[in-house]
């Protein structure tokens, strides 16, 4: 267990019609949350991103980090993921490197192609095009990061003399790139610092950073275990928590099954009753000394960093937060 393993968790300031409040006030308990778990020792706060959503599911991740940098002074803080292809490079990097100011360097972002036919096209995208879109994308960010002034002419983008002022203060942003399909494994190797994703492509991970001449030991990954819970009482906790939990698995369920583009294999996520959620297993709900193991077993197998778990959508942040305690007195402490 070479790598020290972190948690934190991802927010995606959702706020379901079945549960609906009034969204200042939502988004105000999610930051009063997100401020207390820098002072419980959680490690990051991550948001992710989508369009259109009936639940309100967060389309603008940067505006939400900028209220998060302001809120706390020590917690890593960044995209989880953002879709790359919805962004113009130079403007990306530009706010970047304001949100690495304002949060005083602790900004580290994740990025993806994204898998929904309806999101690029509300932007204007051309959805078989969006991998090609993207590697010009990082091509051009990763310059502007460098301090480079960039001219580029491609077949998606073209910049004229673009460079960053003010400049990150650490220059690069640290890049996570996430995604299951080969190709996908292939831009995570060649481009980014890290990978974020699932445990079970991390070999196919290693396999394209061997082909990049990369060493595999050194490999930085960043897993999503949105579907963990830890609880004294896990029976208990499943009656309460499930709905919860059960709502996020038929939104995923559904957007996956859209265009199937994701790229995973077998998609574990599908629409289902909340009685058949609960009996799937998707949702595991560990009692502290099985989460300890669980993470434990997992470094054996990956060198993984970080864990992202997730405040559930719908839930008071204040009901949580006897969860994300017991985490953090009773898990955290073994790694």
């Amino acid at each position: 267990m070479s790598t020290p393993l972190t948690f934190g968790y991802l927010y995606d300031f959702r706020n379901p019609p079945q549960w609906e409040r009034r969204p200042a006030d939502l988004y105000a308990e999610i930051l009063d949350f997100i401020a207390w778990s820098e002072t419980a020792g959680f490690a990051g706060a991550w948001v992710p991103e989508h369009h259109g959503a009936q639940d309100g599911y967060m389309p603008a991740p940067n505006v939400a980090l900028a209220a998060i940098a302001a809120r706390t002074s020590k917690i890593r803080l960044g995209s989880a993921i953002a879709l790359a292809p919805l962004y113009h490079p130079v403007r990306f990097a530009e706010e970047c490197a304001v949100l690495d100011i304002l949060s005083d360097g602790r900004l580290e972002m994740a990025l993806a192609i994204g898998y929904r036919r309806r999101e690029t096209q509300a932007y204007g995208v051309d959805f078989a095009k969006r991998g090609a879109r993207f590697d010009e994308f990082l091509e051009i960010v990763q310059r502007l990061w460098a301090g480079e002034t960039v001219d580029f002419a491609g077949q998606h983008y073209n910049v004229t003399g673009a460079s960053l002022r003010p400049a990150a203060p650490r220059g690069r942003i640290p890049l996570y790139i996430g995604g299951f399909a080969e190709k996908a494994l292939a831009r995570v190797a060649k481009y980014a610092d890290g990978y974020f994703g699932n445990e079970e492509v991390c070999g196919l991970y290693a396999d394209k950073l061997r082909a990049e001449g990369k060493d595999p030991a050194a490999a930085r990954i960043r897993i999503q275990s949105l579907f963990t819970l830890v609880a004294e009482d896990p029976e208990a906790a499943m009656a309460e928590m499930a709905p919860y939990f059960h709502h996020v698995n038929e939104t995923y369920g559904a957007w996956l099954a859209e265009d199937q583009a994701s790229g995973i294999d077998k998609v574990a996520l599908k629409p289902m009753s909340l009685d058949a959620f609960k009996r799937s297993g998707i949702l595991q709900i560990l009692t502290p000394d099985a989460a300890i193991d669980h993470f434990r077993a997992m470094q054996q197998r990956i060198n993984v960093e970080h864990i992202m778990m997730m405040l559930p959508p719908g839930l008071p942040p204040a009901k949580f937060q006897p969860y994300a305690q017991l985490f953090a007195d009773r898990v955290m402490p073994a790694f």
